[in-house]
């Protein structure tokens, strides 16, 4: 009934850019907070950035000053804008969101993940 479909995930060198888009669809009524965890190989699955549907932010202290997490609530979709990448960036990135259903409570939603690979 609700998917989150990432976009915008490969390779790339040390010192460039990606930008990763998330969009939800399905059955819900309202999105409240949305963002972005990643795991990297052999590693647990940690928190990156997330934004309220007011656009505050959070994030981790390894990321501040290079990521920027934004969204556009039209459009169902959270974005983060990744610069001047490190090798230690590598990782599967997971968008994450919480959101109310019809008539019901909220819920947590996870999209399937996407490969960000920092190398030379």
């Amino acid at each position: 009934q609700v998917q989150l479909v990432e976009s915008g995930g490969g390779l790339v060198q040390p010192g460039g850019s990606l930008r990763l888009s998330c969009e939800a669809s399905g059955n819900f009524s309202t999105i409240n907070i949305m963002g972005w965890l990643r795991q990297a190989p052999g590693k647990g699955r940690d928190s990156v950035a997330h934004i309220t549907r007011a656009g505050s932010a959070n994030y981790v202290d390894s990321v501040k000053g290079r990521f920027i997490i934004s969204r556009d609530n039209a459009k169902n979709t959270v974005y983060l804008q990744m610069n001047s990448l490190k090798p230690e960036d590598t990782a599967v990135y997971y968008c994450n969101m919480n959101a109310d259903q019809w008539l019901r409570g909220s819920r947590n939603y996870w999209g399937q993940g996407i490969q960000v690979t920092v190398s030379s």
